[in-house]
């Protein structure tokens, strides 16, 4: 059973790898976060570092996290968080959620083959409409946290992505041929719940519109509730 780190942004893509990777066997000792501090950033989201912790917490697999500053450095900090978790948690492989962008497969594959790890990327090329469904049927529950694409709707932001809302998508992909997966950024989404978190997360904010294109969903509060209950779980 290979030790693994999955490179973990708490969005749908890397948490359906994370729960295909423990499926298939893989004994994942940590998640590896690179958090940009700029805007636009051509290989990563730009997580809530509050919701990271909560989704940690709800996992119970520890986090590890890197600033990124400079564009130039993208690959260079990735590398140097892999090279700490496999100093320090003995991986062997990296777990990825990479699903239809050779350049950011490429640069995630060599940066963790330059230090000997493998790569596991159970999402790559697969068809963007079946494994929508396949996440969403699977128990993955997420927001949409932003939008930089023509065509998506804003009314979408930090609601609970639905099939009805798959199917709207569907529809309008076609039309202004934004990626369905938005493996291109044109949104990044936020886990609330799945079947390897203990916890749900609940998320206040409120939606905010830069232009007809580009919005986001301003994330005020994160806090854990036990599923079934809603009862509050205090943070660790």
């Amino acid at each position: 059973m290979a030790r693994a780190v999955v490179l973990f942004t708490g969005g749908k893509d890397s948490v359906y790898a994370l729960h295909a990777a423990v499926k298939e066997g893989y004994d994942v000792r940590v998640l590896a976060t690179v958090i940009p501090h700029y805007k636009y950033s051509m290989l990563y989201h730009q997580p809530r570092f509050e919701a990271l912790l909560a989704q940690a917490q709800s996992t119970g697999i520890p986090l590890e996290t890197i600033g990124l500053y400079e564009p130039q450095n993208e690959v260079g900090a990735l590398r140097h968080l892999f090279k700490r978790t496999k100093g320090e948690y003995g991986v062997e492989a990296v777990v990825m959620g990479a699903v239809k962008s050779l350049f950011q497969l490429r640069a995630f594959r060599e940066a963790a083959e330059s230090l000997g790890l493998k790569v596991y990327a159970p999402i790559w090329g697969r068809d963007e409409l079946d494994y929508m469904r396949g996440l969403l049927r699977g128990g993955v529950e997420f927001i949409i946290v932003s939008i930089t694409s023509m065509g998506i709707p804003h009314s979408m932001l930090g609601k609970v992505f639905d099939e009805t809302d798959l199917e709207k998508l569907s529809k309008l992909s076609e039309i202004y041929g934004f990626n369905l997966s938005f493996e291109g950024g044109e949104a990044e989404t936020l886990v609330i719940n799945a079947p390897l978190f203990k916890y749900r997360l609940v998320v206040h904010g409120r939606r905010v519109t830069l232009s007809e294109f580009e919005g986001y969903f301003d994330i005020e509060k994160v806090a854990l509730v036990k599923k079934g209950t809603g009862q509050p779980v205090k943070p660790q």
